[in-house]
């Protein structure tokens, strides 16, 4: 693939103005941010303002966090990391035979590790766009940051509206990618779908990537796989054995709980990475390559946690759909809720009950992202949610279209 020459000077400055407009979106931080959000300050609900009572801990249901936190075994893996921290060139302490193992079949020029996945985003939102200015095609609402990636380097995004029933609309983008070929630069799919919860089955992502020219890059973000517990998924690693053009992106922010600690990875052909690595300025900490290396041999834990979310989200759906609301299907740790109201006011009522929820995502401005916590943490949800919304008509299927 051939590549524009550009500065290191010139590309942080793209990053910063990227990060500029997530942060003026009071989106989620860089990697899965992603995810994709730091912890509020002291006093402070979600970021926004004063708390109602600063004393009472805040119950943090806006980023898509891990709400039972790090493993004694990863703490203990970090910790042995520290006697490296005064060297450079330190042990990746396993993480690299980790990522091997977990993943049979990839070899080491399969993938390239990151400061979150949310570094793989913007390094691919960067090396396959910037070259004549190409277009991403993906829909919306969406995670955002291979969009603000388009924007701050003046490329264009290509944004196709969801289906009536949420799922992404993959003959649409099929068809976009078709209409617009040597334009194209990047097919960008979350898939879970952030901020909906739903999958794209296996079988759309196939006629997605059979549907499209072959040297058009998908990326395929999987930040949210480990969730999932629907026959119906699966991981589009396969596609890259299979030699196709396809990125896939990891990050241990979610099941792996390590979201402050920053390390994420892509799964891809040799040359692909090799495009998105020239644009890689930084590296990791050794005590994060240390943690990722006991996060991916914990499967135990990791099915815990699965298990725990699976519980604690169906039940809460549950209470609301019986309450009259509609909730869209989701297989992630998150999941949407139509209010019939604007959310940023329903944000502010969250916010002085000590509770922080998810922001607004255009155009589905009446539909509220509350991320699953812990089964006590969404027993305070519910109460605050009925005392919100106390006396006020419920949504239905039919009246809330999400700003459609």
């Amino acid at each position: 693939m051939s590549s524009k020459k550009v500065s290191r000077r010139g590309f942080m400055s793209g990053v910063a103005a990227a990060l500029t407009v997530v942060g003026s979106q009071a989106s989620e931080i860089l990697g899965q941010g992603r995810g994709r959000g730091g912890a509020p300050q002291a006093g402070a609900a979600g970021g926004r303002g004063a708390a109602a009572d600063p004393a009472v801990p805040i119950v943090k249901l806006n980023n898509n966090e891990n709400p039972y936190g790090i493993t004694d075994t990863v703490k203990q893996a970090m910790n042995d990391a520290f006697k490296y921290g005064h060297l450079y060139g330190s042990p990746d302490g396993g993480l690299g035979e980790a990522l091997l193992a977990y993943h049979p079949g990839l070899k080491r020029e399969n993938i390239l590790t990151s400061s979150g996945s949310g570094e793989i985003l913007h390094l691919a939102g960067t090396a396959f766009l910037i070259e004549n200015a190409k277009k991403v095609v993906g829909v919306e609402p969406t995670y955002a940051d291979v969009f603000s990636q388009a924007t701050s380097i003046k490329a264009v995004s290509i944004r196709i509206p969801l289906l009536k029933d949420y799922r992404q609309d993959i003959p649409a983008i099929i068809r976009a990618v078709k209409l617009h070929h040597r334009d194209v630069g990047l097919v960008y799919i979350c898939n879970p779908n952030n901020p909906t919860g739903m999958i794209i089955p296996k079988q759309e992502i196939q006629q997605l990537l059979d549907g499209i020219p072959e040297d058009v890059p998908v990326l395929i973000d999987e930040a949210y796989h480990h969730f999932v517990d629907d026959p119906n998924y699966a991981s589009a690693i396969p596609y890259v054995l299979e030699g196709r053009s396809v990125i896939v992106a990891r990050t241990f922010s979610k099941i792996g709980a390590l979201a402050a600690m920053r390390l994420g990875y892509a799964v891809a052909r040799p040359d692909l990475l090799a495009d998105m690595r020239r644009f890689q300025s930084g590296s990791l900490n050794v005590a994060v390559r240390f943690a990722g290396a006991a996060v991916l041999k914990d499967t135990a834990t990791q099915e815990k946690v699965k298990r725990l979310n699976i519980e604690v989200r169906e039940k809460t759906m549950a209470e609301l759909k019986g309450m009259g609301y509609e909730v869209i299907p989701s297989q992630s740790n998150f999941f949407m809720v139509g209010i019939k109201r604007e959310v940023q006011g329903v944000i502010e009522d969250f916010r002085k009950k000590n509770i922080s929820v998810g922001r607004p995502f255009p155009p589905m401005t009446q539909h509220l992202r509350v991320s699953v916590g812990t089964a006590e943490e969404m027993g305070k949800f519910m109460a605050a949610f009925k005392e919100i919304f106390s006396g006020a008509k419920p949504t239905t299927a039919a009246a809330a279209g999400g700003g459609r």
